[in-house]
């Protein structure tokens, strides 16, 4: 079984590594059994998609297309919301008992 991921839905993160290096965006989307994740604007690729309905002709989504490819969790660094600095996320029991994220750099929770 794959290990939980750090990086959820939502959070801000900067690209460490590949063809988008320092480009920064929201997690659109998370894998975690194939450890990947989408984030808005970063690793572009081109489809040829067809109309699937007559609401889609209508829209003009047919032909190519632009969408996001998928990045390997470790090539991206979560970005700390009070500074938008990079940092490292830690697991911790919370007062109500459940588990929060919390930012290694300044120590506040991060949900």
């Amino acid at each position: 079984m794959a290990k939980s991921m750090r990086i959820r839905t939502d959070d801000h993160v900067r690209v460490t590594s590949g063809k988008d290096k320092g480009k920064q965006g929201k997690v659109i989307r998370v894998e975690p059994k194939r450890r990947r994740v989408y984030v808005e604007g970063v690793n572009m690729v081109k489809r040829h998609q067809r109309p699937r309905s007559m609401t889609d002709a209508q829209t003009g989504q047919a032909g190519i297309i632009d969408k996001e490819g998928p990045i390997d969790v470790s090539n991206v660094v979560l970005l700390d919301p009070a500074d938008d600095q990079p940092t490292r996320v830690g697991v911790r029991i919370g007062d109500d008992g459940r588990r929060v994220r919390y930012s290694k750099r300044t120590g506040k929770a991060l949900d």
